[in-house]
C-alpha cells in the first residue's frame, strides 16, 4: 500500500509540476542504540514496518534525483496535541481521563522518547512547502522540544487539567495477547522497541536552516488539554 502510495504522489505532482512534501515517521531508522537521530543516521529497519518505510523513502528521493519531480521530508517521531486521536496519547488516553478515569498506555511511560507535536509538525511541512529549492531532494527531521518521558508529559497535563492523571499500563505480554485479536494493537506490538531504550529525534538542523522554534511546553500542553476536554467531553 505504501508504495503504491509514494508511486502515486511521485506520478501526480510531477504530472502537475508541483514540489512534494512528504510526512514520514521515523520507522525505517530501526533501533538506534540510544543515539539521537538526526538527518544522517542510516536506514536500518528492524521491522517489517520499517522495511515498507525504507523502501518508500529511498523511491521517493530517487525521483528528485532522476528529475521526476521535486521531493523533500518531513520526519517526526510519535505525535500528541490537538486532533491527535489515533497516536498513542490519543483516544484510549483522553477518553477515560476526560471521564475521570486513569489514561491507558500501552507502551512504557518512563521511557525517553520524542513525542512532536502536532501544530509543530504541521508548521515544519508548510516550512519546507515554501522553502527554495535547497531543502528538497533530503529529509528533515521536523521541530520537537527535548525528548522526555511520557510520565512527564502527562505531569504537564495534570497541571492544566487540575488533577493528577493517572496511568494504567498495559504489560508487554498483555500487548501480545490481545494483539492476537485486536490487529491494531498487534500493529503497535511491532514498534515497542521504540520505548525499549531513549528514542530521540536531534531537530537542530531544521532549526538552523529555518530559524522556527517548536511550541513552548507549557503552551502545547495547556493547548491539549483545553483540545481534549472539548473533543472528550462532547463524548462521555
Amino acid at each position: 500500500m505504501v508504495p503504491k502510495y509514494a508511486d502515486n504522489l511521485i506520478a501526480a505532482a510531477g504530472k502537475a509540476g508541483a514540489r512534494l512534501v512528504v510526512l514520514e515517521n521515523v520507522y525505517m531508522l530501526g533501533r538506534t542504540g540510544g543515539r539521537p537521530m538526526n538527518e544522517d543516521t542510516p536506514m536500518n529497519p528492524c521491522s517489517r514496518k520499517g522495511e515498507i518505510r525504507a523502501r518508500e523513502a529511498a523511491r521517493l528521493f530517487e525521483a528528485h534525483r532522476r528529475g521526476e519531480v521535486r521531493i523533500t521530508a518531513g520526519r517526526a517521531s510519535d505525535y500528541y496535541g490537538p486532533g491527535a486521536t489515533t497516536t498513542h496519547i490519543g483516544d484510549q488516553f483522553w477518553r477515560p481521563v476526560i471521564a475521570g478515569g486513569r489514561g491507558q498506555v500501552l507502551v512504557n511511560p518512563d521511557a525517553i522518547h520524542t513525542y512532536h507535536y502536532v501544530p509543530d509538525v504541521a508548521a515544519g511541512l508548510v516550512m519546507l512547502g515554501t522553502a527554495g529549492d535547497d531543502a528538497y531532494g533530503k529529509p528533515w527531521m521536523l521541530p520537537c522540544t527535548p525528548a522526555e518521558s511520557m510520565r512527564a508529559l502527562v505531569a504537564r497535563f495534570s497541571h492544566y487539567l487540575g488533577r493528577d492523571i493517572g496511568l494504567t499500563v498495559m504489560p508487554r505480554w498483555a500487548v501480545k495477547v490481545l494483539g492476537l485479536a485486536v490487529p491494531m494493537i498487534r500493529e503497535i506490538g511491532e514498534m515497542a522497541y521504540q520505548w525499549d531504550e531513549p528514542f530521540v529525534v536531534d531537530d537542530r538542523r531544521f532549526r538552523a536552516a529555518f530559524h522556527m522554534e517548536p511550541v513552548e511546553r507549557e503552551r502545547a500542553a495547556a493547548d491539549t488539554v483545553t483540545w481534549a476536554k472539548s473533543h472528550y467531553g462532547k463524548t462521555t
